[in-house]
C-alpha cells in the first residue's frame, strides 16, 4: 500500500523576498544554514540559464535516528516567487516553495 503525505508549512523569516529567494536558490549552501540536517550536499548537474534542471545529491538526517540519501532536480524556477523540485532516492516526492 502506497500512501501520499502532504506537509504544508508556513515559515516566517527575517529578510525580504530577494534575500529569501537567494538562500533557496543555492542548495550547496544548505549545510551552512542548517548543519544538523544537511550533512552533505553535492551538485551533480548544473542548472540551465533559467534555473531549471539542477540535480543535487543530499545526505540528510532528522530528529529520528536515521539518515536519508536522496537527490532532487529543479523542475520550476520563477525567481523570486516560486521554486519546485522532484525528489528521488530515500526521499521521494515533489516540493514547491511559493514566496
Amino acid at each position: 500500500m502506497r500512501g501520499e503525505y502532504y506537509f504544508p508549512t508556513h515559515w516566517h523569516v527575517r529578510g525580504d523576498l530577494d534575500e529569501v529567494a537567494e538562500v533557496l536558490s543555492d542548495p550547496l549552501d544548505l549545510p551552512r544554514w542548517w548543519p544538523s540536517v544537511y550533512l552533505s550536499v553535492r551538485e551533480l548537474e548544473p542548472a540551465t540559464a533559467d534555473g531549471v534542471g539542477q540535480v543535487v545529491e543530499l545526505h540528510t538526517r532528522g530528529r529520528l535516528p536515521y539518515r536519508l540519501r536522496w537527490r532532487f532536480r529543479v523542475t520550476e524556477a520563477d525567481r523570486p516567487h516560486r521554486l519546485a523540485l522532484e525528489a528521488s532516492g530515500d526521499f521521494v516526492g515533489r516540493g514547491v516553495w511559493t514566496l
